[in-house]
């Protein structure tokens, strides 16, 4: 039986809606939660852009440390042959990466105004798969996007070839939402049957269906003899309407009525880590979760109905899927009242900050070493403009070097 994979990219289709972004730090924090769940691969940045390169070299070394193993960490460029030597040249061990290019008609004659054909769209992708290949991609996949509104025929031939020169999936863009359940899983069943190619499903919910045209397009995938791969991000951040949340798409895996025990993840997910990483991506993107979000809502697991309310004390499964307690939720949170003393902000002192990291059960070998931490704290705290969690002091005491690389800015030479 194929299987379903989650690739994450809240770092990269998440930090690109707008208004919004993430600090270094916090990126590298993202993924070392999606670790701790379980999540296959993360999307964890744009390996052509300067600004990413010292980030995306950081998070390779933590794979290498051991620290973000099992995750892949993949990288998302243009599918342009100079955009892998680029990718190359400024994150020489990066290993795996998505190569996208546009391939629907609405796309190639008003994106590239005319400019390019059919054939210079497959051209551009061979050229950028064979390049990533004689560059040591241990894995590649090749991005129709806006593959919704390209002609069945052209997406099979572009498959075909991206499979033919080394690609290792075929990315299927919903870019603008437009697939329904119902279309998504006939386009991708035939793709799947046709390219013989595990098929990656890329979804937007500008109609308010990401979540549900994922799990119908891997469906689909898995019907037609191959793997799957779900693009998700954490709490659906994404451009417009935002993509398909994480949860919400590992949930209807693991517990709806058509997929749970006949479809399965090919991974094992830590579900008790959803709590945690939905608020962490919350605060960090400064978006408050939804009321009535799946799973970690406020709303969630909250009965007001008298009916409801009866039943649920009787037996939760009588109104509850699934247990709050399986989310990693129930513990209490607590606000301190009484005398409080932050870390984290910008100007905070040496006494202070012993405090704080003390309570944490964090001490230093001395004062040199406590002040050397503060000031990485210091620094990660203007680039966030924000308080930093308890997690993210905890990772700068444990990796200066790492945060040090995070924090630091190349000029253009």
């Amino acid at each position: 039986m194929n299987k379903v994979y989650i690739i994450d990219v809240t770092n990269r289709d998440g930090v690109q809606t707008a208004k919004l972004g993430l600090s270094k730090l916090e990126k590298t924090m993202i993924n070392m939660y999606l670790n701790e769940m379980g999540i296959f691969q993360s999307e964890f940045g744009f390996p052509t852009t300067r600004h990413e390169s010292l980030y995306l070299q950081a998070n390779l070394e933590l794979a290498e440390m051991g620290v973000l193993q099992p995750i892949r960490l993949s990288g998302w460029i243009r599918a342009i042959a100079g955009d892998v030597e680029t990718a190359f040249k400024l994150v020489p061990n990066i290993r795996h990466l998505n190569l996208s290019i546009s391939t629907s008609e609405q796309m190639i004659q008003s994106k590239f105004r005319g400019e390019r054909t059919r054939s210079d769209i497959l051209k551009m992708m061979v050229d950028a798969v064979e390049a990533a290949r004689s560059h040591g991609a241990e894995s590649i996949g090749a991005n129709a996007e806006d593959a919704s509104r390209t002609d069945i025929n052209f997406l099979i031939e572009f498959g075909l070839k991206a499979k033919e020169h080394g690609a290792d999936r075929l990315r299927y863009c919903d870019t603008l939402g437009y697939d329904d359940p119902f279309t998504i899983y006939e386009t991708v069943k035939t793709l799947a049957e046709n390219v013989g190619m595990p098929i990656e499903l890329h979804c937007h919910s500008d109609l308010g269906m990401a979540v549900a045209n994922s799990i119908a397009g891997a469906k689909g995938a898995i019907d037609g003899g191959q793997d799957a791969y779900i693009n998700t991000t954490i709490n659906g951040i994404g451009e417009r309407a935002g993509n398909a949340d994480l949860l919400a798409v590992i949930l209807a895996i693991a517990k709806s009525k058509g997929f749970a025990k006949k479809y399965r993840l090919g991974r094992p997910i830590k579900l008790n880590k959803s709590w945690k990483t939905a608020k962490f991506a919350s605060y960090a993107f400064g978006v408050p979760i939804p009321i009535n979000q799946p799973g970690v809502g406020a709303n969630a697991f909250a009965h007001a109905s008298g009916i409801h309310a009866d039943g649920v004390l009787k037996d939760p499964r009588n109104y509850e899927l699934y247990s709050h307690t399986e989310l990693g939720r129930g513990e209490p949170e607590f606000v301190e009242t009484g005398r409080e003393i932050c870390a984290g902000e910008a100007y905070s002192g040496i006494s202070g900050f012993r405090h704080v990291m003390g309570k944490m059960e964090v001490t230093f070998t001395d004062s040199s070493e406590a002040e050397e931490i503060l000031e990485l704290v210091r620094y990660s705290n203007v680039e966030a403009q924000k308080p930093l969690v308890e997690d993210e002091l905890l990772f700068i005491a444990k990796y200066p070097q790492i945060t040090k690389k995070l924090l630091t800015l190349k000029p253009l030479e």
